[in-house]
């Protein structure tokens, strides 16, 4: 190599200046060739195209204008419930409220009473209500039973913001028939789905290990923060309230349940009436299963009657206790309506939904021989 010629590691720097271009030569060639190749395969564009025409739609079936009527009258009985945790700052004494959960609650009267689930408002440091309109208000809570899973805030807000659902009952539900369900779920406000009720008299286990019977088995659509929602018939009456479903993936699957409206009703009252559930109960002291089973019985054996209760005037006998230590034995309670009655345990869970004031019937086995008697049930003692 003469020193006349450039070396630039053996190789020359024009030979690599005109492979360059000869790559974007065919690179150009190649966009045109695609282009032509285009043009020739796809329609020539058209300036003066028009959007195609709208069809009319015509009415709407009858079965969709019922569930936007139905939705539109009660959507504003349904309201948003916001549980807020507070959390002091670090270096200062503000306290801020912070969202932990959400949940969807029914509006119970003018009052300004709004029904939802227990498990929605648990350990809120504080809650907010927000209605159909938008607006939010503060929440303070009237009372709660965490084994039933409901729970009654109050907002103080004008009664001609407020609007309640038509409560209708459980009594006459039948397998097929169509339900709605309005809520939040995941913080979605006013979501509407439908379905039909798949079963009735099901069970659930809600807190505290209680179990809620007569339960609502539907397939409407049921997600976290439907909790609380109405569950509507379709005339629009409340049947129950949404409270759980059975998903392993923690949403809807098609099976969810609501916590039947009479049951609804009668803790509501109570709350609202006394801030706590006040339990009907007959007057008497029962003797545990295990002194019954000693002595060979079955049932729910009297110990004692309560002066002035509702026992005590139908005229129940308790157990006494000879001078000389024998022992007469009291009423044994055998059954309760048509409900046998074999523990004391079966007694106080046959009570359990009896509401104050009813007069239930009890047979009764006195001195062997077979009775019954009606008894009007009161107040328990706390």
């Amino acid at each position: 190599m003469s020193e006349s010629e450039p070396t630039t590691g053996g190789r020359d720097p024009r030979r690599g200046v005109l492979n360059l271009l000869v790559v974007l030569v065919l690179l150009l060639t190649g966009v045109i060739v695609f282009q032509s190749v285009g043009r020739s395969r796809w329609a020539r564009l058209t300036p003066g195209y028009q959007p195609q025409a709208v069809t009319a739609r015509g009415d709407l079936a009858a079965d969709e204008i019922l569930t936007i009527d139905l939705f539109e009258a009660s959507s504003p009985s349904v309201v948003h419930v916001t549980n807020l945790g507070l959390r002091r700052g670090a270096f200062t004494l503000d306290v801020a409220k912070i969202p932990q959960g959400t949940g969807t609650g029914i509006l119970w009267d003018t009052d300004g009473h709004i029904v939802t689930n227990y498990h929605v408002v648990r350990q809120a440091g504080a809650l907010e209500v927000t209605l159909w309109d938008q607006s939010s208000w503060p929440a303070v809570k009237v009372g709660e039973v965490p084994t039933r899973d409901i729970a009654v805030l109050k907002i103080d807000v004008p009664p001609e913001k407020l609007r309640s659902l038509p409560i209708g009952t459980t009594n006459n539900l039948r397998v097929g028939q169509k339900v709605f369900a309005i809520g939040n779920p995941f913080g979605l406000d006013q979501t509407l789905t439908t379905g039909v009720i798949s079963g009735l008299g099901r069970e659930i286990t809600t807190f505290g290990g209680r179990t809620i019977q007569d339960v609502i088995q539907t397939d409407a659509a049921i997600n976290p923060g439907n909790s609380g929602g109405p569950l509507i018939d379709s005339a629009g009456r409340l049947i129950g309230m949404n409270t759980a479903i059975a998903s392993p993936s923690g949403a809807s699957a098609g099976i969810g349940f609501a916590i039947p409206v009479d049951s609804i009703n009668d803790v509501v009252t109570q709350l609202i009436r006394h801030g706590k559930i006040v339990r009907p109960g007959l007057g008497v002291m029962i003797a545990r299963w295990q002194i019954t089973e000693r002595a060979g019985l079955e049932g729910a054996l009297v110990l004692s009657v309560v002066r002035g209760g509702g026992a005590d005037q139908a005229g129940l006998r308790p157990t006494l206790r000879t001078s000389d230590g024998r022992y007469i034995l009291g009423d044994l309670i055998v059954a309760l309506n048509e409900t046998a009655i074999k523990t004391d345990t079966d007694l106080t869970a046959a009570l359990e939904d009896r509401r104050l004031g009813e007069t239930i019937e009890l047979s009764i086995i006195r001195q062997g021989q077979s009775i019954k008697v009606p008894v009007t049930l009161g107040v328990l003692p706390e």
